[in-house]
C-alpha cells in the first residue's frame, strides 16, 4: 500500500469535483475548491474520521469494498479507479469485456501480416480471426460452426487437431491448453460462459476432465513449437501471445526461430496458400 501517493490522489480528485458533479446543494460559500471531505464519506458510506486518515496518509488498508464505493463516490474513470485500487495494494476488478467483436483496428494489423501466420483469440480460446498465413498452416474454420470454434474444445474432441504436432509433443500441448483455460476462468470468476465451456469439455473428453482435476494454472504467453504441414514437413516456430487492453482478446503471431531458415519456409507456405491445406482445422 503506498500511502502518501493513496493520500495525495483523493485529495486531488476531490478538490476537482463540485457539489453540482454529484447532486449536492452548494450550501454556504466555500472556502476551498472541490468537495469536503465529510461529503465524500458520506457519499461513499464511510466515516468521516476514516476518510480523513486516508488522506492524511496514517489509514489501515482499505477494503475492495469500500475502494468500490470511493471511486464511485469521487466519479473515478475505469482507469483512474484501477490506479486506486494498485495504491490502496489491491488488484483492480475485472474491466469490461471485448467478448467476440475484434476491433476494426486489430483486424486491419492481423491482414497486414501477410508474411506470419497470425489469429485473434479470446482467452477461453475461441478462434475469432485469422489472416491468410494461418489459414495456409491450419487450415481455415469457415467450415466449422462457430459455437465450436475453439481451439481447447476441438483439440480434446477432434482427433486430426492433433495430427499437426509431434506424437511425442501432444501431451505436453493438453496441460498446455488446461493450464491456461483455468487462469482464465479463474480471472472471469463466476463467468456461465465459462463455467458452460469446461462443463462441456468435462463431459466430451475423460482426458480433459482428469487434467482439470489437477488444477494446474499457467498463462501461456509465449512459446517455440513445431507444426507439421501436409507439404512442407515440420516447421519450428515461435508463438508469441500479445495482449489486448481488456485482456480477453489474444493476437498471437507465429515466427520462424533466429537462425532457423524458417523464413524460407514461410514464403513456400505463403505461395502453396490455404488452397492446398485440405486437412482440417488444427490451430493450437
Amino acid at each position: 500500500m503506498e500511502r502518501r501517493e493513496l493520500a495525495d490522489f483523493l485529495r486531488r480528485v476531490r478538490e476537482r469535483l463540485s457539489p453540482q458533479d454529484v447532486a449536492l446543494a452548494t450550501g454556504p460559500r466555500r472556502r476551498t475548491p472541490g468537495l469536503r471531505r465529510e461529503e465524500v464519506s458520506q457519499l461513499a458510506g464511510m466515516s468521516a474520521d476514516y476518510y480523513m486518515r486516508l488522506e492524511q496518509a496514517r489509514s489501515t488498508q482499505p477494503s475492495t469494498q469500500l475502494l468500490a464505493s470511493l471511486a464511485r463516490a469521487l466519479r473515478l474513470t475505469e482507469d483512474e479507479r484501477d490506479h486506486l485500487y494498485l495504491l490502496a495494494g489491491h488488484r483492480p476488478p475485472a474491466g469490461r469485456q471485448a467478448g467476440s467483436h475484434v476491433r476494426p483496428g486489430l483486424l486491419y494489423l492481423l491482414d497486414q501480416l501477410d508474411h506470419t501466420p497470425a489469429h485473434i483469440l479470446s482467452d477461453l480460446g475461441d478462434l475469432l480471426a485469422q489472416n491468410r498465413m494461418a489459414e495456409a498452416l491450419f487450415g481455415c474454420v469457415c467450415t466449422v460452426k462457430e459455437p465450436d470454434r475453439n481451439i481447447v474444445l476441438r483439440w480434446f474432441t477432434d482427433p486430426v487437431v492433433r495430427e499437426a504436432y509431434p506424437a511425442e509433443e501432444r501431451d505436453h500441448y493438453s496441460r498446455v491448453h488446461v493450464a491456461d483455460l483455468r487462469a482464465a476462468v479463474g480471472r472471469r470468476k463466476n463467468d456461465p460462459v465459462a463455467a458452460a465451456l469446461v462443463e462441456r469439455l468435462r463431459a466430451a473428453s475423460e482426458e480433459f476432465a482428469a487434467l482439470w482435476e489437477l488444477h494446474e494454472v499457467a498463462v501461456r504467453r509465449g512459446s517455440r513449437m513445431r507444426i507439421i504441414h501436409p507439404s512442407l514437413g515440420p516447421i519450428e516456430f515461435d508463438c508469441e501471445t500479445l495482449l489486448t487492453p481488456t485482456e480477453d482478446q489474444h493476437l498471437v503471431v507465429f515466427t520462424p526461430p533466429p537462425g532457423s531458415g524458417g523464413t524460407d519456409y514461410l514464403e513456400l507456405l505463403r505461395v502453396l496458400g490455404p488452397e492446398h491445406l485440405h486437412a482440417a482445422p488444427t490451430s493450437p
